[in-house]
């Protein structure tokens, strides 16, 4: 038997090194066997399938049950030259949307590790930003609650708010690369919306945000802000009037518009290349917020936790802490409650299916299409969730857990009067998870990336939640 190199496969089989590696870490080479660091393939070995569901997200799948994954080279290594995190993620799209898809992933590749590119980033997050943002440890929080110390990472302190700003100012300034002249995206809470403006308004390019009309009713002082920054903001008025129908919208228009038009993605769902780039451009928190807390507490968090919607928050905290010893949770929104149409836990209440473009876990109605859900936060209520999620929840590296309207409301109010911090009600659930969990513990730190700030919300939750919580008479 004749044996050759990872280089010499690759070139033979017409992929890279990396997606080779990647192959052979799943185990997907019959006969391919290691030698010291070194791989030996068999030279007659054949190039593996992919393991895909259909687009309609009803074909069988090819499920394998374990992957062994050294976190210390996992970015590099996910997702595959195909998008795939396992079998999650991928591009389902039309031939129409295949050359913008390329052109965008071609023109990422090309610059994501260029000097040049990296160091405006670099200097735009510091001079422009605000970053680093700092680590805060709430000590009256934590010993109201008991022994346990909860810690945040400010991403509230960001221009505009929150950690959309990191994303789109990376995905703007590759538009500009690529010669877009324009910008589309959605938004839920209106946070990514405001960013996207931001970032259309700093590198001077023309901006237009899909928004449904119960999300622009909630979300108001954010719609105001968007205006203000030049950006046009469309009212999606179809089905539930919500984050889904806004991505539709925005998808129908891109697909007309590609040539000039780039879309900013706002989460780290949709076809590849965008779950991989959110998930690169949102990795500054966590790479900052792990140095930060050793530097303040001379070790590593017991518990790391983020909300979940389609978890670029959270992605972006998770990924310095994969390799480490340490508890990661993200927390999805229990809503009102288990019942369909009560609550977007995608990945408690879901299965897998293909929507906006990828295959993830999905909420799904009695056809198996995208279902109906809720969360009092805006930013939440989304029937899927990021495909990078779903892996690592498949490898058993994160769990996912649920919290209601109500948790988070009393997390909203209870940080407010206690650290004088108002949190955004998507990050209140992830502060509602920690409060309950330091409940639990009798020592031990737990650190929440507090993603955004709740100036966006202060009215919505004044008019319907005010006299709950002794606001109004």
């Amino acid at each position: 038997m004749n044996y050759r190199s990872v280089v010499e496969t690759a070139a033979d089989w017409k992929v890279n090194e990396r997606r080779v590696r990647v192959l052979l870490d799943q185990g997907r080479i019959p006969g391919a066997m290691k030698v010291g660091r070194s791989w030996m393939i068999p030279e007659d070995a054949a190039k593996p399938l992919d393991a895909r569901t259909n687009p309609s997200g009803r074909g069988e799948v090819n499920v394998k049950e374990r992957y062994d994954v050294d976190f210390r080279t996992y970015m590099k290594k996910y997702p595959d030259d195909d998008g795939f995190f396992g079998r999650f993620g991928g591009a389902y799209v039309p031939k129409g949307l295949e050359k913008a898809l390329k052109e965008i992933y071609d023109g990422y590749l090309t610059i994501c590790k260029s000097a040049k590119f990296i160091g405006e980033l670099r200097r735009i997050r510091s001079q422009y930003q605000g970053r680093p943002t700092p680590v805060y440890h709430c000590e009256r929080l934590s010993n109201y609650l008991g022994k346990a110390q909860i810690y945040l990472k400010r991403e509230d302190l960001n221009h505009t708010g929150a950690h959309k700003i990191n994303h789109t100012m990376g995905e703007v300034m590759l538009a500009k690369y690529l010669g877009k002249t324009r910008v589309i995206a959605e938004t839920g809470a209106g946070q990514h919306g405001v960013a996207v403006a931001t970032a259309a308004a700093y590198f001077g390019l023309k901006c237009e945000i899909y928004m449904g009309v119960v999300d622009m009713a909630k979300q108001a002082p954010n719609v105001a802000r968007m205006k203000i920054l030049g950006a046009r903001v469309v009212p999606v008025k179809e089905g539930a009037g919500c984050l889904k129908e806004a991505v539709d919208a925005a998808f129908v228009e891109y697909m007309k518009t590609w040539k000039n038009t780039f879309y900013a993605i706002g989460s780290a769902v949709g076809p590849n290349p965008f779950p991989m780039m959110v998930r690169d451009f949102q990795s500054i928190v966590g790479q900052e917020a792990k140095e930060q807390f050793v530097q303040m507490t001379g070790e590593l968090p017991d518990i790391v936790c983020a909300c979940v919607g389609g978890g670029s928050n959270s992605i972006g905290m998770f990924e310095a802490f994969l390799p480490e010893p340490v508890e990661i949770v993200g927390v999805e929104p229990l809503g009102r409650g288990p019942k369909l149409g009560d609550n977007a836990a995608s990945m408690a209440f879901g299965s897998e299916g293909v929507m906006h473009g990828f295959n993830s876990m999905m909420i799904k109605d009695k056809e198996g299409g995208p279902g109906p859900v809720y969360s009092v936060a805006s930013g939440l209520d989304y029937p899927s969730v990021g495909p990078e999620h779903a892996f690592l929840h498949e490898l058993g590296r994160v769990n996912y857990d649920v919290v209601t309207d109500k948790e988070a409301l009393d997390a909203f109010f209870m940080l407010s009067r206690l650290e004088g911090i108002i949190p955004a009600l998507e990050s209140a659930h992830a502060v509602a998870y920690a409060i309950r969990r330091a409940k639990q513990m009798k020592h031990g730190s737990i650190l929440v990336n507090l993603s955004g700030r709740g100036d966006k919300d202060i009215d919505y939750v004044i008019e319907h939640y005010g006299k709950d919580y002794g606001i109004l008479d």
